[in-house]
């Protein structure tokens, strides 16, 4: 990792029921969250230039939009499929070197890792995120 990334932990935006989970996919309001999270860190004075994602649809077809938008490079990351920690998104930005990542994943990895970083829980609706500066 550098020394200093600015870190975006982000719940993936609103999919709809189904089985299998893994399989789950967006639903029109979540197009339009994933839209508003993508305007959202475009308006941040530094955005992510890496979205890195679950491996999950719901999370992928978020973490698409926002690159897109934002033209920054896409990956999907197993580490962050449901279950995700602190310690796995440090082991992921350690294996970088962007100091601007966004992280798409799921509830309530991104309240567990928020607290883990930040010593607090803002809450993740889905398409919410957390701006975070981490130092190595």
């Amino acid at each position: 990792m550098l020394g200093r990334v600015r870190l975006y932990v982000c719940r993936h935006a609103h999919a709809g029921p189904g089985d299998p989970d893994d399989l789950r996919e967006l639903t029109s309001r979540g197009r339009a969250e994933a839209r508003e999270l993508a305007t959202r860190l475009g308006g941040e004075r530094r955005p992510p230039a890496l979205v890195l994602t679950s491996p999950l649809l719901r999370a992928r077809q978020t973490a698409a939009v926002v690159a897109d938008a934002l033209r920054a490079e896409l990956r999907v990351e197993p580490r962050l499929a449901p279950g995700a920690t602190a310690s796995d998104v440090t082991a992921v930005l350690a294996a970088t070197a962007v100091d601007t990542v966004a992280t798409i994943g799921h509830q309530p990895d991104c309240s567990g890792i928020a607290l883990s970083f930040a010593g607090r829980d803002p809450g993740f609706p889905t398409g919410g995120m957390l701006a975070l500066d981490l130092e190595s």
